[in-house]
């Protein structure tokens, strides 16, 4: 006796071997044929495919980093560990050791000098917990705090490019992030570069979830970890702005949102005002200590005269046509159809890097944390064949690391 083929449901007749066919879970994937997670899968099943390209970038940019570091310091020289604490670095461990000075600072001669109020508390503070939890020496909990905060900023960054592109372009976009540009050295330094870009993405891409109570936590965390968070709020309310106009209705949880993210760094001022009994006496200490204020751009100009006519050596000519090529990059972002926020955050962060009277040879070090310049070439790598990616990659990220290892080995001012 023959067995039938299929089996009636209803008016419907179904194959037989289709009602095994379906798996438990199953991988999707969008029109960029980027695959995605599969459908059905454990928290840390998705927690891990959403992190693991970030820690392979940036394992791989911290071998490629130090390494260069190590091989490029003359015999005799500080270490490695030494390095990563140099300038800035070492002013934010003593911060975490023995907290802020009370008054303003004078020389011998009785000149007003910058000290540490001029730093910002957030990651001070992060270095203090790392220390207080595992017990290690400031210099060091100031590099793991250091390095942990890179780790999470690479994190979101990805989760923020793949959400607005594809995975593919997140990958490319966090490499070059973090080993192509010139002085991404610094996210490995005791600096707050790698804090402030983790709060800083972490509010984007809480925003662009509209989770908005996140969003200004985040934003009022990055206030207190450098005074250029102005453009993370500048970035939330371009969200909210753009979240109210399609919902066409007010809900307070945008707005408190708002408020938070305009919270933290006039916090920390009036602090500093405060401690001091003067109210603008962080701006006082910042001006007497690193001669920076606010002065349209014109230092910059001045600075681009005198690197193509009068400067000696390669270090002004490079900084000045790279400085130059990141203003093209974000030009081209602006017409490429970028999200109105991520454009807003990179263009503040370079405008108020630009605008100001700081110097020079750290303006490359305070705009890694970006992002907006890289979209367009992480954008046309993720399109071109493999080949064409892995060379401009490894290319870039060779001359990038190199420069960040020269700059703190070979250059005798500050980063």
């Amino acid at each position: 006796m023959k067995t039938s083929t299929t089996t009636a449901i209803g008016a419907h007749r179904i194959p037989a071997q289709a009602q095994h066919s379906a798996p438990a879970a199953t991988t999707t994937h969008p029109p960029d044929g980027t695959p995605r997670a599969p459908a059905k899968t454990t928290w840390p099943h998705r927690a891990w495919y959403a992190a693991w390209p970030a820690l392979a970038v940036y394992a791989t940019s911290a071998v490629l980093h130090l390494v260069l570091l190590a091989a490029m310091s003359p015999p005799g020289a500080p270490g490695v560990h030494d390095k990563l604490l140099s300038w800035d670095g070492d002013l934010y461990r003593s911060i975490a050791q023995n907290g802020y000075p009370d008054s303003f600072t004078h020389d011998a001669s009785g000149k007003l000098v910058g000290n540490n109020l001029a730093f910002f508390p957030a990651y001070p503070a992060l270095i203090r917990t790392v220390h207080a939890l595992t017990g290690l020496g400031y210099g060091t909990a100031a590099l793991v705090a250091a390095h942990l905060a890179m780790i999470a900023a690479l994190v979101a960054v990805h989760l923020l490019v793949s959400r607005l592109y594809d995975r593919r372009t997140a990958t490319v976009a966090t490499i070059l992030l973090a080993c192509a540009q010139p002085m991404a050295l610094a996210f490995l330094m005791a600096y707050s570069e790698s804090l402030f870009l983790a709060l800083a993405a972490a509010t984007l891409v809480a925003a662009h979830r509209k989770a908005w109570l996140t969003a200004g936590t985040f934003a009022l965390l990055t206030g207190l970890a450098r005074p250029a968070a102005a453009a993370v709020a500048a970035a939330l309310v371009a969200a909210v702005v753009l979240h109210l106009m399609r919902e066409r209705r007010v809900t307070w949880r945008p707005l408190a949102a708002i408020a938070l993210a305009c919270a933290g760094t006039p916090a920390y001022l009036w602090w500093v005002g405060r401690r001091l009994h003067q109210t603008d006496a962080w701006f006082t200490i910042q001006q007497a200590g690193w001669d920076t204020r606010w002065d349209n751009g014109s230092s910059f100009w001045h600075f681009l005269g005198y690197a193509f006519t009068e400067a000696d050596g390669w270090v002004p000519v490079s900084t000045a046509v790279l400085l130059l090529a990141l203003i093209v990059a974000t030009a081209l972002a602006w017409q490429r159809g970028t999200w109105p926020p991520l454009l807003i955050y990179g263009t503040a962060i370079l405008v108020l890097t630009l605008g100001q009277s700081n110097y020079y040879h750290s303006k490359l070090r305070l705009v890694v944390p970006a992002l907006i310049f890289l979209i367009p070439l992480a954008r046309a790598l993720s399109h071109a064949r493999p080949r064409t990616t892995v060379i401009v990659l490894t290319a870039a990220s060779l001359f990038g690391s190199w420069y960040g290892a020269y700059m703190l080995t070979s250059w005798q001012y500050a980063i």
